[in-house]
């Protein structure tokens, strides 16, 4: 591994502090990749990327996972929707809604939906915001796209997202075990 370690992780996922610690407990060189839900798994497999921060499902052929912690999913809609009046929502009362970008659920309101072109995040929530629909995220995406003119509420009967490490079987060498145990707590003063 030439050059160190190559660490995808997609929006909304924080790497820093296994970055500092990284730093703090190895000499190889740790670079930080940020990378979208689309291409997460397509790097990895074409050794773009050593690890990367995924956010599931993914495809577990040929990948070690770690999961590391769930995220609650929370709709976005603009300012003056009346979701806002409610500190958290079901599903069902999203049914007369456009979704302007897919769950990864599969969920769809009941109501007819539009033929939205493909978006990323940052522009769905821009979407929402013009008044023209909500969106599902993760919570931590939700909060990283803020914008003053939308708002955020937990949707309850929706399972939560998981972020995981993710790298290939193959890739299983000392330094990858060593980040790895780094994204598990340990510390150049503890053991294995």
């Amino acid at each position: 591994m030439d050059g160190g370690l190559r660490l995808g992780f997609v929006t909304g996922t924080t790497p820093d502090k296994w970055a500092r610690t990284w730093r703090d407990y190895r000499p190889e060189p740790l670079q930080l990749v940020p990378v979208t839900e689309s291409e997460q798994e397509k790097l990895l497999r074409e050794h773009g990327l050593d690890m990367c921060l995924v956010r599931l499902p993914v495809d577990r052929e040929g990948l070690h996972l770690v999961r590391l912690y769930e995220e609650v999913a929370v709709v976005v809609v603009p300012r003056d929707h009346f979701v806002t009046a409610a500190t958290e929502v079901e599903l069902a009362d999203l049914g007369d809604e456009q979704l302007v970008r897919p769950h990864a659920s599969g969920w769809r309101p009941t109501a007819e939906q539009l033929d939205w072109p493909a978006m990323t995040e940052r522009e769905a929530v821009e979407v929402v915001a013009g008044g023209n629909g909500i969106v599902i995220l993760p919570m931590s995406v939700a909060r990283l796209l803020h914008r003053k003119d939308v708002v955020a509420r937990p949707v309850t009967d929706l399972a939560p997202t998981t972020v995981g490490l993710a790298w290939l079987v193959e890739r299983d060498d000392e330094t990858t075990q060593a980040f790895v145990g780094v994204v598990r707590g340990r510390t150049p003063r503890s053991s294995r």
